[in-house]
């Protein structure tokens, strides 16, 4: 078996020598950018059918309400479900969700991504909002779709800059697959994945995302929302705009809800125990308010057929449903509820992103706007653009992706007459947005860690890729704290290195020593050629933790104007040094592959 391993690879390494002489990597990397697209789409696909296979099974023939009386239970089945996929088939692997894990393995991996990913995300995400976790499905199919990149540009052993190329066709392949939307699959990857990119980034992307939308349509040709055709009139143009920073703040709010939940879930160790708490919370917000359970994709379409009162109609209130203030203050509450829900589902253990969500709150809060303007008489509204004007602001502000928002909407709605309010409600709040938080969502967190890539910052950003580990130097001569420098002459001597480190028998590091002082000490200038090395050991400017982001590494060295310093593990085990040199060298290699990697 082993042999039959190693005869593969060779004969893959032998196919990637002779496609590097004869097809030059521009072209190999279109041509796989065909590869990504398809199965990129079959993904799409599959997790589509799967989800809505499971929906259907466990709803089918039920009425609302007892459904909603009944099923409340579903919600935590699905997220039990999730989270024992993940401990039972995924043992010793973190389960990874939304965008975040994406743009980490662009800063800092290398854009390696696991390629569990491809089934995991495929598997869980449907579990979870096919039992009525009320997140999205785009989040996992993008990671799934960025994992098929990844790992098909390593397979063929491929550099930083083509991998990097590759995971985000597939992200682009997921995206225009999942919504049938190829414009904005391209753009989303540009956006959110390549904020520095040149022209020739377009033709992979554009490919990949265009065939995954052609074999989503074929294996599974239902649209996300009907399409219709409205436009818009001028006179309107004030209550967009009131819109648009409504929507603004909401997206602050939900940034600075998501915070809060994480924290607070973070908190509780026992993954089964964040089950529980999710899973009940979550079956009793569904139960007041229907309109959380899945998706909620059902109500903002019906919304936009024209059924104003159908997000009242199947819950408790029914009864009051032909109240317009009834139906106000219940999308209200609806749409409140819909950020802890989504919240509840991922932290708790679910598998899902916020994409969705994002969509579902801007709906409800945009027919809320356009529903109350009405109510009052001063002006009358088209309430269905309304909708479509508040999914596409609270994508562009939560996402940070304002295009992403435009042509998503514009796309999936058929809404391309409502241009001009989509690009103004989309670029103040995403403008409201960024005054107040300067990161995203889902930068948030890496950018906090120091793990984000920076396109503002070059220095920055090139360090934040940096790990010490890769620029660790081992070769130096180690003493003991019982040796003394006569008993260590030969060593000292012949070290091609001027820094000697004391570390003990168990691997602690007690100190070191200069050769200076070492010299002057052999040569009889100074005292102590008989004494120890733990009293002559001098303790070290400052020193650096394994696993200590880089920036504070130059930052203690620039301090004190060190040029080395000493580096510990746990329990201040030693494990070897880090200078300048090494930092600079490997520096200047991450920045000419960071520079040149959308070329």
């Amino acid at each position: 078996m082993a042999n039959l391993s190693v005869r593969f690879f060779k004969k893959i390494d032998q196919i990637n020598q002779w496609r590097m002489k004869k097809v030059s990597n521009r072209n190999f990397i279109i041509l796989l950018a065909f590869l990504v697209g398809i199965v990129g789409g079959l993904m799409a696909s599959v997790l589509k059918r799967l989800t809505h296979f499971i929906a259907a099974t466990i709803q089918d023939d039920i009425d609302w309400k007892v459904k909603y009386s009944v099923y409340l239970i579903f919600p935590l089945i699905g997220i039990l479900l999730s989270v024992f996929f993940v401990r039972k088939f995924l043992k010793g692997k973190k389960m990874e969700h939304g965008i975040t894990p994406i743009i980490y393995a662009i800063s800092r991996k290398g854009s390696r991504l696991d390629p569990s990913n491809i089934y995991s995300q495929v598997v869980t995400s449907a579990i979870t909002v096919g039992f009525g976790g009320s997140c999205g499905l785009e989040a996992p199919v993008a990671l799934g779709g960025s994992s098929i990149g990844s790992n098909i540009a390593r397979f063929f052993g491929l550099q930083y800059k083509e991998v990097t190329m590759l995971l985000a066709c597939g992200a682009a392949a997921g995206i225009s697959g999942a919504f049938n939307s190829p414009l904005a699959g391209m753009i989303f990857a540009i956006e959110i994945l390549l904020p520095e990119f040149s022209i020739p980034v377009f033709i992979p992307l554009l490919i990949s995302s265009a065939l995954a939308s052609v074999v989503s349509r074929l294996l599974y040709s239902e649209p996300l929302f009907s399409t219709f055709n409205s436009d818009w009139q001028i006179s309107a143009l004030l209550f967009y705009l009131l819109l648009a920073v409504l929507i603004g703040l909401y997206t602050i709010y939900f940034a600075r809800v998501s915070s809060l939940v994480g924290k607070w879930f973070a908190k509780i160790k026992n993954p089964y125990n964040k089950v529980w708490v999710s899973g009940i919370s979550l079956g009793i917000m569904i139960f007041v308010f229907p309109a959380l359970y899945g998706e909620g994709y059902i109500t903002i379409q019906q919304i936009l057929n024209g059924q104003f009162n159908s997000i009242v109609k199947n819950s408790l209130f029914s009864d009051y449903k032909d109240m317009g203030l009834v139906v106000l203050g219940y999308t209200i509450l609806t749409l409140f509820g819909k950020s802890f829900a989504a919240l509840f589902t991922l932290n708790g253990g679910g598998n899902g992103g916020v994409f969705g969500p994002s969509l579902v709150m801007g709906g409800l809060l945009g027919f809320a706007f356009s529903y109350g303007v009405n109510l009052t008489g001063i002006a009358e509204l088209n309430v269905p653009n309304f909708v479509v004007a508040g999914m596409a602001g609270a994508l562009s502000g939560i996402m940070h992706a304002p295009l992403t928002g435009i042509f998503l909407i514009a796309e999936v709605t058929g809404g391309y007459t409502l241009m001009v309010p989509l690009m103004l409600v989309c670029s103040i709040s995403y403008l409201i947005n960024r005054a107040v938080l300067k990161h995203s969502i889902y930068t948030k967190v890496l950018a906090e860690s120091g793990d984000l890539i920076s396109y503002e910052d070059k220095d920055r950003s090139v360090l934040s890729m940096m790990r010490i580990k890769y620029v660790l130097e081992t070769n130096f001569v180690i003493l003991r704290p019982d040796e003394t420098p006569k008993s260590r002459q030969t060593d000292i001597i012949h070290s091609k290195r001027n820094i000697f480190p004391v570390v003990s028998y168990e691997g602690k590091f007690m100190g070191l020593l200069y050769s200076e002082f070492l010299f002057s000490v052999l040569l009889g200038e100074l005292e102590g050629g008989d004494t120890p090395f733990e009293k002559l050991a001098q303790k070290p400017n400052d020193t650096v933790g394994i696993n200590e982001n880089m920036e504070i590494v130059m930052a203690k060295m620039n301090k004190d104007d060190t040029w080395i310093l000493p580096v510990l593990g746990d329990e201040n085990k030693y494990m070897g040094f880090v200078s300048k040199s090494s930092v600079f060298n490997k520096y200047r290699a991450l920045l000419i592959r960071q520079g040149h990697y959308l070329e």
